[in-house]
């Protein structure tokens, strides 16, 4: 097996219960693998809960991770998203805080360039909001940090569904 260190995406649909999302961040933090983003949110079925695993590894560990996974009895089904067609995207806020005018002209040139929504704006400062993959992030804070003196920075973690299309994440 190839032991590259690599970005991996687990779809789990769980039963929706008190306790399941400790009991599987907990297989992780047991094993030491860590997670790098989780986000959960119930799905069409009130009593089923869809996860968004993202994680770091090789593939060794990750065969072992969707093993670990697979025997929980609150885990109705993996889905490894590493290598098929998916649609992700992440929510991601900044806010730019003590900003000139001037600050403010950059900050709407950079929400237009990204396609962000600027979604509260105060004499000083203004909140911007991007949905788009994480590495699209990833760019942006590096700009923002780059371009502003102070910034505030909150993440919601990629969500993925199977795409339709064969189109690129």
């Amino acid at each position: 097996m190839n032991s590259t260190m690599k970005k991996r995406w687990i779809s789990l649909y769980v039963e929706n219960q008190v306790g399941v999302l400790s009991k599987i961040s907990g297989l992780f933090s047991g094993k030491s693998y860590n997670l790098d983003s989780l986000t959960v949110g119930t799905t069409e079925d009130p009593t089923v809960s869809r996860m968004t695993i993202a994680t770091v590894s090789d593939d060794e560990t990750f065969e072992q991770i969707k093993k670990q996974l697979n025997r929980l009895v609150e885990v109705i089904k993996v889905i490894d998203f590493t290598d098929i067609f998916v649609r992700m995207k992440e929510i991601l806020y900044i806010k730019v805080k003590n900003c000139t005018s001037e600050d403010k002209i950059e900050a709407f040139q950079i929400a237009e360039t990204f396609k962000a929504k600027v979604i509260d704006y105060g004499k000083d400062s203004l909140l911007l909001e991007f949905v788009q993959t994480a590495t699209k992030n990833d760019a942006v804070i590096k700009l923002m940090k780059e371009e502003f003196k102070s910034i505030e920075v909150v993440r919601g973690g990629s969500v993925g569904i199977e795409s339709i299309s064969m189109m690129e994440r």
